[in-house]
C-alpha cells in the first residue's frame, strides 16, 4: 500500500524545508501550473491536514508567477519555479502533471521525463496525470466508463495518440491517470468562445453531447487522488460532473449568467460534420473510488449561481 495523505503528510513530522537538488519530503510538485494547477495549489495549502506540505508550482516560463502567487495567496509553503530552477537531482514524493499537450513538441516524452526525473516513485508517493476524456473518440451517443476501449490508432486524432502514449508512460511506472471532461470557469471554456468569439456560428449540431467539469472540481479530483486510502497505482479514472449537456444547452445555461447577459444565441451546424454525436461519461466508479464528488453538480447550476 502506498503512503497516503493521512500518513505521508502527517504533521507529526514537523515542517520541512525542501532543498532544490535533494529529495524533498512532504512535497507535491505541480507540473504545468496553469488554471487547474493554481486551483490545486490553493486547495492543498488551505487544507488543515496539509499544514506542513510544501507545494512546488512548476511552470515553463516566469510569465505567470506573480499571478499564481496572487491567486493562491501568501504562503511560506508555496514555491513557484521553472524547470530550469531545479537541479537534475531534485525529486518529489508526489507529482501532479497537468500541463497541456500544446505546450510540448514531444508531449509523451515530457511526461515520461517528469516521471523519471521528478518523482521518487510509487513506493514513496503518487504521480497523477491529467488526461482527457476526449481520448475515447467522438462517439455516437454511447456511454463510456473507465474501462471502455479506445479507438484504433488509425481512427484516433493526433492529439489523442499523444495522450494515449503519455498515459502509457504514467501507468507503466505506477502512476494514476485522470481522464477529465471539458474544463470551464465563468470566463473560460466552449461557452465563452461560442458566445463571444465564434462570429455567431458554432460548428456541429445543437444536440451534440458535451461532458463538463469545473476547473476547481478537476483540481479537487487531483487532490482526492493524492489523498485517497485506495491504491491508485496503474489506475485510470474518469472525472466529470456527471451531468452531460449539449452545445445548445451550454449556451442556454451560460446566457443565464450576468457575465453573458444580453448576448445572442449563436447558430449551429446542421450535423456534426463527421464528429459524431458525442459520448456520455459514466464516472460513478471513479467518484466512489476517490470518495469525491464535484462542488458544481452541473454547468447549468454553476452558471445560474453566477450572478
Amino acid at each position: 500500500m502506498w503512503p497516503v495523505m493521512s500518513t505521508a503528510f502527517s504533521s507529526s513530522n514537523g515542517p520541512t524545508t525542501p532543498l532544490v537538488g535533494d529529495v524533498t519530503k512532504n512535497s507535491i510538485a505541480i507540473v504545468g501550473c496553469g488554471v487547474l494547477g493554481t486551483s490545486l495549489c490553493k486547495q492543498i495549502l488551505s487544507c488543515p491536514e496539509m499544514e506542513f506540505v510544501k507545494v512546488w508550482a512548476i511552470t515553463k516560463t516566469r510569465n505567470n508567477h506573480e499571478s499564481i502567487k496572487e491567486t493562491v495567496g501568501k504562503n511560506p509553503n508555496l514555491n513557484v519555479v521553472t524547470m530550469d530552477d531545479l537541479s537534475q537531482e531534485t525529486k518529489f514524493e508526489n507529482v501532479v502533471f497537468c500541463a497541456p499537450p500544446s505546450g510540448s513538441d514531444d508531449y509523451p516524452g515530457a511526461v515520461k521525463d517528469a516521471v523519471n526525473t521528478l518523482w521518487c516513485g510509487p513506493d514513496k508517493g503518487r504521480f497523477v496525470f491529467t488526461s482527457s476524456g476526449g481520448i475515447y473518440g467522438p462517439g455516437n451517443g454511447e456511454v463510456v466508463k473507465e474501462t471502455s476501449p479506445l479507438p484504433e490508432s488509425t481512427m484516433a486524432s493526433p492529439r489523442s495518440l499523444r495522450l494515449v502514449k503519455a498515459e502509457e508512460n504514467v501507468l507503466s511506472a505506477g502512476g494514476c491517470v485522470l481522464r477529465l471532461a471539458g474544463l470551464y470557469t465563468l470566463d473560460r471554456g466552449a461557452h465563452n468562445y461560442w458566445l463571444e468569439k465564434s462570429g455567431g456560428m458554432v460548428k456541429g449540431s445543437k444536440d451534440g453531447i458535451i461532458n463538463l467539469l469545473h476547473y476547481d472540481d478537476a483540481a479537487g479530483a487531483c487532490l482526492a487522488a493524492l489523498g485517497t486510502d485506495n491504491d491508485v497505482r496503474g489506475k485510470v479514472l474518469l472525472i466529470s460532473d456527471g451531468n452531460p449537456t449539449t452545445r445548445i444547452g451550454i449556451c442556454e445555461s451560460a446566457l443565464k449568467a450576468k457575465r453573458y447577459g444580453g448576448l445572442q444565441m449563436p447558430s449551429f451546424g446542421e450535423d456534426d460534420t463527421g464528429a459524431g454525436k458525442g459520448k456520455i461519461y459514466d464516472g460513478r466508479f471513479s467518484n466512489a473510488f476517490l470518495k469525491w464528488k464535484p462542488r458544481y453538480e452541473s454547468f447549468d447550476s454553476f452558471m445560474t449561481s453566477s450572478q
